[in-house]
């Protein structure tokens, strides 16, 4: 497995018995969590090991820089990248050896304790939080989860930032938003605008159709800001047909199979996939016809959009 086109540094991912890689697996480990992390040595070794699903990533002269676990009660664990290769998608190939395994033995769905500077990255992977924020060997993490081969439920807010942040972050070219009013707590949160960002910098298209293009505008969204600095990468319309305005629902979906769709447009409980080809390809259908129907919005004009 390669790393990022944009870091072309090469490694490989592989499955490990516990017993064969406990040196190589230590050898990661402790510098990620017992050195950088302060993580006390007896936590960090505990008895689950020997009965753990190891994966272990190496560099091409087959030194160990990466490690990852599934537990027996289907929990991703141990994930840790030495500094000088993160940001490089070793993290992210590790992930996918794990989800593989887990896939190959038959679970219908993984968890996982992210730490909360990490969440973002396990959202890009269709990981959901839930429950309460907790403090695990001293830090600060989040429980989230992942349905296999499913339809994953988004029952809250923080939820639902992890949806749209796994749609926009997966998409190949294009990102479709059917929005009331650019969605206040989804689309004007900082880590839903640098995703934006990122994607339309790296030169992605975002088209957004909004049912009631004021209340951005009144609100002063943020996302408006966004569009003025980049406006080849975003169009945004106002619906106007009256079987348009009336269309309850709110969606994300993208052009690899990724969407977040809500009932309800001014809640934020709704489902979630990123491999859901066939959805997906159901809301572009819906989103292309009220596209062509809509009208450029004029009224942001003065803002240079």
């Amino acid at each position: 497995m390669s790393a990022a086109p944009d870091t072309p540094l090469p490694f490989q991912v592989e499955a490990i018995a516990f017993a064969d890689g406990l040196s190589d697996l230590r050898a990661v480990r402790d510098v990620v969590f017992v050195q950088e992390q302060g993580v006390p040595v007896e936590l960090e070794r505990d008895a689950l090991d020997p009965l753990c699903h190891h994966v272990i990533a190496r560099d091409d002269q087959g030194r160990p820089i990466g490690t990852g676990r599934l537990t027996p009660d289907r929990r991703i664990g141990r994930m840790a990248v030495l500094g000088e290769w993160r940001n490089r998608g070793v993290g992210e190939g590790l992930l996918k050896a794990l989800l593989a395994q887990a896939r190959a033995l038959g679970w219908p769905e993984v968890t996982l304790h992210a730490q909360v500077p990490a969440m973002a990255f396990y959202a890009r992977q269709g990981f959901l939080p839930y429950g309460e924020r907790f403090v695990e060997a001293g830090l600060d993490h989040q429980s989230m989860r992942l349905a296999l081969d499913a339809i994953n439920p988004v029952p809250s807010r923080e939820a639902g930032l992890a949806a749209l942040l796994g749609v926009i972050d997966g998409a190949r070219r294009q990102v479709l938003l059917y929005s009331r009013d650019l969605d206040p707590g989804l689309l004007d949160q900082p880590e839903a605008l640098k995703a934006l960002r990122r994607f339309a910098v790296g030169g992605g298209e975002v088209r957004i159709l909004l049912q009631d293009p004021a209340a951005p505008q009144r609100a002063v969204a943020p996302l408006l800001g966004l569009a003025q600095r980049l406006t080849t990468a975003f169009t945004l319309r106002a619906i106007e047909e009256p079987v348009d305005a009336d269309y309850p629902s709110a969606y994300a979906v993208n052009d690899r199979g990724g969407w977040y769709f809500r009932p309800l447009g001014h809640r934020f409980d709704g489902e979630t996939r990123l491999d859901g080809e066939s959805r997906a390809r159901q809301l572009r259908m819906h989103f292309e016809p009220v596209w062509e129907r809509a009208r450029p919005c004029t009224e942001y004009r003065a803002l240079g959009l």
